[in-house]
């Protein structure tokens, strides 16, 4: 009796902070891909964000508070203990090299599958996993020339409306978060007054 292969898949991002959006994209990917698990990788430093983040043991804290209730969601710390900037390609090797013979999946939003050609070594990415879309309400993805005409698999999966951006701008002003991270990652926030 021959047994599938362990179907992986990666979900990255600064996560500052983890928000509902990114936890039903994350459950979505579970159905839809069929994975075994799924690993959130909060970045170390990422190498294309020019404001300042939050540190990454609180990213990384609220990240674990988001994914509480779900046995198939782990924290993935590769990128957090890695000094130097966050490369996707470096993280799927590495972890490419603990698993032997599993399927990855690699999640990304819209915004990043249209930046895609400026990663580094994007086309040696492509090679080693299968690209998981998550596409923006009413907006078709629209990759880079290069990327679409690489050999890629990509599975679409929808996206909530929410971003990241606007949850530290609503904290900043006062205004609730309630309905747009889980509680536990509410009660993080103002208990270390995150984003004042």
């Amino acid at each position: 009796m021959t047994t599938r292969p362990r179907r992986i898949g990666l979900f990255g991002g600064t996560f500052d902070p983890p928000h509902n959006a990114h936890v039903a994209l994350a459950s979505l990917a579970l159905a839809e891909l069929a994975l075994d698990e799924l690993r959130w990788i909060p970045t170390g430093q990422p190498w294309q964000k020019a404001r300042r983040i939050t540190p990454a043991a609180q990213r990384e804290a609220m990240v674990r508070l988001a994914i509480v209730g779900e046995p198939r969601f782990m924290i993935e710390r590769c990128e957090i203990k890695r000094s130097g900037p966050s490369f996707t390609l470096d993280t799927v090797r590495e972890l490419r090299a603990t698993r032997p013979g599993a399927e990855w999946f690699l999640i990304i939003g819209q915004d990043q599958y249209a930046n895609l050609h400026t990663w580094r070594d994007w086309r040696e990415l492509l090679a080693l996993v299968t690209l998981a879309v998550a596409n923006r309400p009413g907006v078709a993805a629209q990759p880079h020339p290069d990327v679409q005409a690489a050999a890629q698999h990509v599975v679409p999966l929808p996206m909530l409306d929410i971003a990241s951006t606007d949850i530290r701008e609503r904290v900043a002003a006062g205004q609730d978060i309630s309905a747009l991270v889980p509680a536990g990652v509410a009660r993080y926030i103002e208990a270390n007054h995150l984003y004042r």
